[in-house]
């Protein structure tokens, strides 16, 4: 395999769509990351662009929705709504009290670190473009490479606006969302990559608090990637931009076969 590469609601006064496409920005750093006010700011070239984001920071939080008590739209800025929810959340809330109707795409990010490899079934980024797919809304989620360095999200600014530019004008499989991992120095071009596998090393770190209680912390331990020539992380720490299509279908499908033929063997024995 060669590498894929190259150089009427609540708040409806508040929303008034200008231009043709509709793009809704969120993300799981929070509605005031400096991430998503410039990743929406440079979307406006395409469109009317409305962010509606977590009122606080949401990172790891993965695909989870607030069932057990209510959520409340907050107002920040014109075109900015903050819920005090998921991003999957948010996308929900968008839809039904903010828009009023399905936008033409959803991007989420810009995130401060990448999301790559096993690490996307953890990343709120993931999930709330995820959430918008399931909704029949083409989606994206961005991240950009952490470094010691302050980010410099110009680049990613640029690849996101080229890739919805381009979304919008060509529509995605159902259910897919594209995962853009963005290097921090100049990129080398862009490729089309797989999920890389990492092998976990985790960590618990145990504390005290003033009353002597024990509580812990989970920390992420250094991973050991896999050898994998066209991972997204292999190809993001060799300085490529990474565009990997992720589904929402987990099935193993190479597996329907053999677990067909145990059932049946299973079913054998027991008669």
């Amino acid at each position: 395999m060669g590498h894929w590469e190259s150089t009427g609601h609540l708040f409806h006064v508040l929303y008034s769509p200008v231009f043709m496409s509709r793009i809704l920005v969120t993300n799981d750093d929070g509605i005031r990351s400096d991430g998503l006010e410039t990743l929406a700011v440079a979307l406006e070239e395409l469109g009317d662009v409305v962010a509606v984001a977590p009122l606080l920071e949401s990172s790891a939080i993965s695909h989870s929705l607030t069932l057990r008590r209510p959520l409340r739209l907050e107002r920040i800025a014109p075109q900015r709504f903050a819920v005090d929810g998921t991003p999957a959340d948010c996308i929900n809330v968008a839809i039904a009290k903010v828009l009023g109707e399905l936008p033409d795409v959803v991007v989420s990010g810009i995130n401060r670190g990448a999301n790559v490899g096993d690490d996307v079934f953890y990343s709120g980024t993931i999930a709330g473009a995820m959430e918008a797919a399931l909704l029949g809304i083409p989606s994206l989620a961005i991240s950009l490479e952490r470094t010691a360095s302050p980010f410099d999200f110009s680049q990613a600014c640029s690849v996101a606006v080229n890739l919805t530019k381009s979304v919008l004008g060509e529509s995605l499989p159902e259910r897919t969302v594209l995962n853009v991992n963005v290097p921090e120095r100049p990129a080398k071009g862009v490729r089309v990559t797989v999920q890389g596998r990492r092998n976990p090393v985790s960590s618990l770190a145990d504390r005290l608090d003033p009353r002597k209680e024990p509580y812990f912390w989970i920390q992420q331990g250094k991973a050991r990637w896999e050898e994998m020539e066209h991972s997204d992380h292999h190809a993001l720490t060799d300085g490529w931009i990474s565009i990997t299509p992720l589904q929402a279908d987990l099935t193993n499908h190479a597996a329907l076969g053999l677990i067909a033929d145990l059932s049946r063997t299973r079913s054998t024995e027991v008669e």
